[in-house]
């Protein structure tokens, strides 16, 4: 993808949410590769939460396997929170995905997914299709996230829920 297609990420600033710290190192490399402006780190759920409630971020990258919570736990508590950061994109990575898991993601909140390992064309991807086409954010229920939703469908029957 060449800069011309891509939006600018000179003014995204992102949350890395990772608890191994050579793939945080390596992952922070990638972002200051597409030209990130800004990356935060936290290596546990708690740190997470306590520089979510600081600061508002442009993107959350989220790895699955955090303590005391996990990410999707995480995205769950973000999601329900009215702070800053609540309606801002998660990118959920993990090693090993199941799809009971990437559906558990999904319904918790999270905007997109990224399996380990990845590469920064990836990362650049996930980005590019948070920041050129946000999906709308739904609080209904017991969901809140960004519309679950990938394609728009003129649905004319009688059943066809309003806006």
């Amino acid at each position: 993808m060449t800069t011309a297609t891509r939006p600018s990420f000179a003014k995204l600033d992102v949350l890395l949410v990772e608890p191994t710290p050579h793939m945080s190192t390596l992952i922070v490399s990638m972002l200051r590769h597409l030209k990130v402006h800004s990356v935060d780190e936290a290596s546990t759920s708690s740190a997470a939460l306590a520089q979510l409630a600081q600061r508002k971020y442009g993107a959350i990258l989220v790895d699955e396997a955090l303590r005391p919570m996990d990410g999707i736990a995480l995205t769950r508590a973000l999601r329900a929170a009215e702070g800053p950061n609540r309606d801002t994109a998660v990118v959920m990575m993990s090693s090993t995905p199941d799809t009971a898991r990437i559906l558990a993601a999904r319904d918790a909140g999270i905007s997109e997914f990224l399996r380990k390992p990845f590469a920064a064309q990836h990362v650049e991807t996930r980005l590019v299709s948070i920041l050129a086409a946000p999906r709308e954010f739904i609080t209904s229920g017991a969901y809140a996230g960004p519309d679950r939703r990938r394609r728009q469908v003129d649905y004319k029957g009688a059943e066809r829920r309003g806006r």
